[in-house]
């Protein structure tokens, strides 16, 4: 569905991404982690055709920038970091905005019935005719994961999707991107913060420290005490729990819990 091999990039004053490969195949939930600064926003904007990487990124057996805009957005959904506050229009057309890639010149009954239900996946029909700009940030955030599902693509790409969420939202939150995973054979890559949601939920973690892959593999493999200590720099206790595994920070290396 999505490889890409032996991407960098740079960014006019520094370096950030060197030598990334990865592939993705359908049904996979991939949690690309990191600590700040490690480059995950970069890969995921690359991944999505937002930046142009060195190397080369394939999407469905294609190079990424030779998919026109209108089938790659039919193909790939993109979820970015920081969400707009000030968009003028309703929560229902925010989600409705998803549908662009199928639109001719109005919505068609179809299009308004994926929309509605990408809201009501998420539990937001309350708040379907409220204004976007006068939601709460994790309310509106949970717009732009409904945006991305009313559009139907076959790949997510999410930077931070839960970092706004309280911890109920969170689990929903990634249980649906599971769901959606299994049930419609998406592929899923999401850039995530919070190690327990990636060690829970993902099929496969992606370690990146410097703008270079760590480790790669199942979530087992990758988030061990010696690599976390490595990536971010902190001392972790795994315990091995009846829902799986549990990291739990200790100190910063070098400094005081």
């Amino acid at each position: 569905m999505l490889t890409a091999r032996n991407i960098s990039y740079d960014y006019p004053d520094r370096q950030v991404l060197r030598g990334v490969s990865l592939s993705l195949a359908p049904g996979e939930v991939l949690a690309v982690l990191g600590q700040n600064g490690a480059g995950k926003s970069t890969l995921l904007r690359c991944l999505a055709g937002a930046l142009k990487p060195t190397g080369q990124v394939v999407l469905d057996g294609r190079p990424l920038q030779s998919v026109p805009p209108g089938e790659r957005a039919r193909l790939l959904a993109f979820v970015p970091q920081h969400v707009p506050t000030r968009l003028p229009m309703t929560v229902f057309e925010a989600v409705l905005l998803g549908r662009r890639p199928y639109l001719s010149w109005r919505p068609r009954p179809q299009d308004l019935e994926a929309a509605w239900e990408a809201l009501s996946l998420l539990g937001l029909e309350e708040l379907a005719q409220r204004e976007f700009s006068e939601i709460s940030g994790g309310q509106r955030q949970k717009v732009a994961l409904a945006r991305a599902l009313a559009q139907e693509s076959r790949l997510l790409v999410m930077d931070e999707p839960t970092s706004s969420l309280d911890l109920r939202h969170q689990l929903e939150v990634m249980t649906l991107l599971c769901a959606q995973a299994e049930e419609r054979d998406t592929g899923v890559i999401l850039a995530v913060h919070d190690l327990n949601l990636a060690a829970r939920y993902a099929s496969r973690a992606l370690l990146l420290c410097s703008g270079r892959v760590l480790a790669e593999g199942a979530p087992d493999e990758v988030l061990t005490e010696a690599l976390i200590r490595e990536a971010y720099g902190v001392d972790v206790l795994r315990v091995q729990t009846g829902a799986g595994a549990m990291l739990f920070p200790l100190s910063a290396v070098g400094g005081r819990a």
